[in-house]
């Protein structure tokens, strides 16, 4: 009897938490036989691709949404905090593999931008003069800069300032060590170094079509979309970070952890600008309030974007609604990932959502023109002939039982494991790229735990010296971590010399 080929770590598709897991198991573990598998023709086709991804450099310096405001008006910045951490916990992993060699160059990836937070009117001024003064106490924002000065606010963005109104009122805070990062080129290049080492393998245009249980883990067959032909593999160890087709994928496994789950498909589009003479006037990816009744993710933002070492404007996300998993799936997704295990917490949701589900429906049929007219609140003199629409990739929001409601819609990420640590897969969306690598570390601690608790654990230190609630609790040692990343990442020197130019 022919047996299967067998390896140690099966990793289903090729995008930033695929490759983040990928690097950090053989850095732990040198001798692990390990092969990523993904259905399109490269990595970072789809929601890592810099053009279908926002989160891009989230570390909680300018997200409204993450700094929200009770009913007695006081700000809680939890959230924001550890999210901060969680990227600075990224920072560390990449600033590991920089100092390792394992990447030649830092600015294909990662580069300074400053974040700013920016509203109008008095309300939303007394709620960002709130979160300033709240987080600013807080070591990770020490360095935070309020103003409601138009003079500021033409040095910060004069993009935005120009043709305003001398007495509009607004106001503004600025972050300097902000960071764009193209997770599209930081996974590709995670790819390549993986690919270069022993018994890792990155195979692309293949498609899972089966998951079964065996006696050591999972059998997993994989169809070549090519030519059709299929292979079965035997794994200790598989990880779904499939994107949008994570859910259908912990269907097929059947593990009793994934029953219940479903997901509410949402579509996004972007204004995007690559005008020079536009473009130069902008450096900085400024945040604002979303607009009453939409999702988290469709918080308006005009970013500065650097992607193969260019400088583009996007400014959105529209948000809109298809029922595909994946920007290249299928219309089919949706409906067909309805079991009888999540048909509840599914119409619990269709229900309680009624206004999200005709908000999206409004974005898509909105118009160029009113897409502008959303622009101009951010950029009063923006042309229609500098812009064009980008679509986005795409964000399953999960959708989870709940014992009071029936089911919940949830925005953010989830990770689901099998009981024996056998099988894993990341549902959801933002922050997610931002934070891949604490997500992949807990990952490693939960399915991997006597591991992580012993034979790693120097290596683990050796990684990563400071983690998320050291950061957040020891002001120094943030300091001096963030310093060293920073330096490694070459975002030290910008930094410096913004500092002297506010001064």
């Amino acid at each position: 009897m022919a047996h299967n080929e067998a390896v140690d770590v099966v990793l289903v598709g090729a995008g930033i938490m695929s490759a983040t897991l990928g690097v950090l198991l053989k850095e732990l573990d040198p001798s692990l036989k390990l092969e990523v598998v993904e259905l399109m023709d490269s990595g970072a086709a789809e929601s890592s691709n810099p053009w279908n991804n926002a989160g891009t450099g989230h570390a909680g310096l300018c997200e409204l949404n993450y700094t929200p405001q009770a009913a007695d008006g006081s700000v809680d910045i939890k959230k924001a905090v550890h999210i901060n951490t969680q990227f600075e916990v990224s920072k560390q992993f990449w600033a590991y593999l920089v100092r390792k060699g394992s990447f030649k160059t830092t600015s294909t990836f990662i580069n300074p931008v400053p974040h700013l937070s920016y509203v109008q009117g008095e309300k939303d001024m007394s709620f960002l003069k709130t979160r300033f003064e709240t987080l600013r106490q807080h070591h990770a924002f020490a360095a935070m800069e309020y103003t409601e000065d138009h003079g500021k606010l033409k040095e910060w963005m004069p993009l935005m300032m120009a043709g305003r109104p001398a007495d509009q009122k607004l106001c503004a805070t600025r972050m300097t060590n902000g960071t764009d990062v193209n997770f599209g080129a930081l996974t590709n290049q995670l790819l390549a170094h993986l690919a270069s080492e022993p018994d890792a393998q990155v195979k692309y245009n293949k498609r899972v079509t089966n998951l079964t249980r065996n006696g050591q883990g999972w059998t997993v067959t994989i169809k070549d979309v090519n030519t059709g032909s299929t292979r079965d593999i035997d794994a200790r160890f598989v990880f779904l970070g499939a994107g949008g087709a994570a859910l259908p994928l912990l269907q097929m496994s059947g593990i009793e952890e994934g029953k219940g789950f479903g997901g509410f498909p949402v579509s996004g589009q972007w204004l995007r600008c690559d005008n020079p003479e536009v473009v130069k006037l902008h450096q900085a990816k400024v945040y604002s309030q979303a607009a009453v009744g939409s999702p988290p993710m469709s918080v308006p933002h005009l970013d500065t974007r650097v992607v193969d070492g260019k400088k583009s404007l996007l400014f959105g996300p529209f948000a809109g609604f298809t029922t595909k998993f994946l920007k290249h799936g299928s219309l089919l997704d949706l409906p067909l990932s309805v079991r009888m295990s999540n048909i509840k917490p599914m119409l619990a949701v269709a229900r309680d959502n009624m206004d999200l589900t005709k908000y999206l429906v409004s974005e898509v049929r909105q118009s160029m023109e009113q897409r502008l007219d959303s622009l101009r609140r951010f950029y009063p003199q923006a042309k229609a002939e500098d812009w064009r629409l980008e679509i986005a990739g795409q964000r399953v929001q999960i959708i989870k039982k709940d014992a009071k409601k029936g089911g919940v819609l949830q925005f953010g990420t989830e990770l689901v494991a099998a009981a024996d640590g056998s099988l894993a897969a990341l549902l959801g969306a933002s922050p997610g790229a931002s934070v891949t690598v604490s997500i992949m570390l807990e990952l490693i601690e939960r399915c991997f735990a006597d591991k992580a608790k012993g034979e790693w654990t120097a290596k683990l230190n050796e990684i990563f010296p400071a983690r998320e609630k050291a950061l957040a609790s020891d002001a120094q040692l943030y300091q001096r971590i963030s310093a060293q990343s920073d330096e490694a990442l070459n975002l030290a020197a910008h930094q410096e010399s913004e500092a002297q130019s506010i001064a």
